[in-house]
C-alpha cells in the first residue's frame, strides 16, 4: 500500500494570520488569568484529595467549578448569556418564557424521579415537628404558596406545565390533613386578586398577591383562636406610606444572567406602585416591662423568600392587629429557616404560641437535602410558653 500523499501546502492569507493572532491572544489571556487565579487561591484542589475522588470524577468536577470562577470564564459566560438572549431569545437552563414579557422558573415545571416519595417524607417531617411543638404548647399552621405557573396559566402561552403536577398540592394538603396538621392552600386567595398575583419577571408574588394571602392566613389564624388571646398586648408596629412608581428588577432576569445588560436590552422591566410598611418600635407597655417582653409577638413565621417579599409579614400583622415575628430566610427552601429558627436563642428564650410554616409548592417533590431534616429541640431546651 502506497504512503498517502501529503496535502498541498497553501500560503497563509492575511485574514488567516489575523485570526491566528487573535486566537493566540485569547489563549495567552486565559493562561494569564488562570495562573493569577491559582496564585491567589489558597487551594485550587479540594482539601480532601483522595484516590477515590480522582477516580469517580469528584476532584475534576470541583476543579472545573473553581476554574469557572476565574474572571475570564465569568465574563465569557456572561457574554454567552447575553448573545443567546439577544439572538435567540434564550434565557438559560433555569428560566423559561411564556407569553411575551412573562418569565417562569424552570424548577416549578420539573418532574422529579421519586417526587411522590420526597413529598411523603417532607409531610412526615412536618407531622413530627407538629407533635413536638404540641408537647411544648405551641400550635403549627402550614401555609402553601402555589407555583406561579399554576396561578397564572393564562400567561404561559406555549410553555408546557406537565399534567402530572396538577395533583401535587392536593396530595400535600391531603397528607397533612390526615396527620392532623392544619394547612392553608393560598391558591384561592391568589386567584381572586384583581390584576396579577405574581410579578412578570420575578418568581414572587406582588404586593396585592401577598396581601390577599396574608388576609386568608389571618382568617385561618383567627379561627384557631388561642394565638390571638386577648390578654396579649402585641401590636402590629408598622406605619403605612404610599411610595411612587418605580422600576423593579426581577430575580428571573438576574437568574438568566441578563441583569448586566442595558435596561433596554433586558426583558421588559416592570414599573411597580405600592406602599411602604415601615417598622415602628413599640414602647414598653408598663413600668414593669422595661424590656418590652409583654409586647413580644406570639406568632412566628418561618419559611422561604415569599415571606420576606412584597411586605407579606407586615400585611399579615396588620390583618391580625398584632405583631408577627419574621424568621423566614431567602433561599431557605423547605427546611432551611425552620432548622435555623428552632436552634436559635429567639425560639429557646421567647417561644411563640403559633408557628406559621410557609412553604412553596415547587420544593415539595424536589430531591431531599440535608437541610430538609428538621428537628424541634426537646422541652428541656425551650422556655415554656406559659411563662410568657
Amino acid at each position: 500500500m502506497d504512503d498517502p500523499k501529503p496535502l498541498p501546502q497553501r500560503r497563509a492569507t492575511r485574514a488567516g494570520k489575523v485570526v491566528a493572532v487573535i486566537l493566540m491572544g485569547f489563549l495567552f489571556a486565559g493562561l494569564f488569568f488562570n495562573i493569577r487565579f491559582a496564585s491567589t487561591t489558597a487551594s485550587l484542589l479540594p482539601h480532601a484529595l483522595t484516590r477515590a475522588g480522582m477516580l469517580d470524577g469528584t476532584v475534576s468536577k470541583e476543579l472545573a467549578s473553581r476554574m469557572a470562577d476565574t474572571p475570564i470564564a465569568a465574563d465569557a459566560a456572561s457574554l454567552q448569556r447575553a448573545l443567546g438572549w439577544l439572538t435567540l431569545g434564550d434565557l438559560g437552563p433555569r428560566v423559561r418564557q411564556g407569553c411575551p414579557g412573562w418569565l417562569f422558573l424552570r424548577d416549578e415545571l420539573n418532574v422529579y424521579a421519586g417526587g411522590e416519595r420526597h413529598l411523603a417524607t417532607r409531610a412526615a417531617t412536618v407531622a413530627a415537628v407538629q407533635r413536638e411543638l404540641t408537647s411544648h404548647g405551641i400550635a403549627l399552621l402550614v401555609a402553601v404558596v402555589p407555583d406561579k405557573s399554576r396561578i397564572e396559566p393564562q400567561h404561559l402561552c406555549g410553555l408546557y406545565r406537565p399534567a402530572s403536577l396538577s395533583a401535587r398540592l392536593h396530595d400535600w394538603t391531603s397528607r397533612l390533613v390526615a396527620e392532623g396538621v392544619p394547612v392553608v392552600d393560598l391558591g384561592s386567595a391568589l386567584r381572586g386578586v384583581p390584576g396579577d398575583a405574581f410579578f412578570r419577571t420575578d418568581t414572587h408574588w406582588t404586593q396585592a398577591g401577598a396581601g390577599a394571602a396574608a388576609g386568608a392566613l389571618a382568617q385561618r389564624i383567627r379561627a384557631m383562636g388561642e394565638p390571638l388571646d386577648s390578654s396579649v398586648s402585641s401590636q402590629p408596629g408598622y406605619r403605612v406610606a404610599d411610595k411612587p412608581a418605580q422600576r423593579r428588577p426581577g430575580d428571573l432576569v438576574r437568574l438568566a444572567g441578563l441583569d448586566a445588560l442595558p435596561v433596554s436590552w433586558q426583558p421588559r422591566a416592570e414599573i411597580v406602585t405600592g406602599r411602604d410598611y415601615l417598622h415602628v418600635a413599640q414602647a414598653a407597655s408598663s413600668a414593669d416591662d422595661l424590656f418590652g417582653d409583654a409586647d413580644l409577638p406570639t406568632i412566628a413565621v418561618i419559611g422561604t423568600s415569599y415571606s420576606t417579599t412584597s411586605d407579606f409579614v407586615p400585611q399579615l400583622a396588620l390583618a391580625l392587629g398584632r405583631g408577627v415575628g419574621n424568621f423566614a430566610r431567602e433561599g431557605g427552601k423547605f427546611g432551611g429557616s425552620a432548622r435555623a429558627y428552632f436552634t436559635s436563642a429567639a425560639y429557646a428564650q421567647t417561644p411563640p404560641k403559633l408557628v406559621v410554616w410557609e412553604l412553596d409548592e415547587r420544593d415539595l417533590q424536589a430531591p431531599l437535602e440535608a437541610e430538609d431534616e428538621v428537628v424541634v429541640p426537646k422541652s428541656g431546651a425551650v422556655r415554656t410558653v406559659a411563662s410568657r
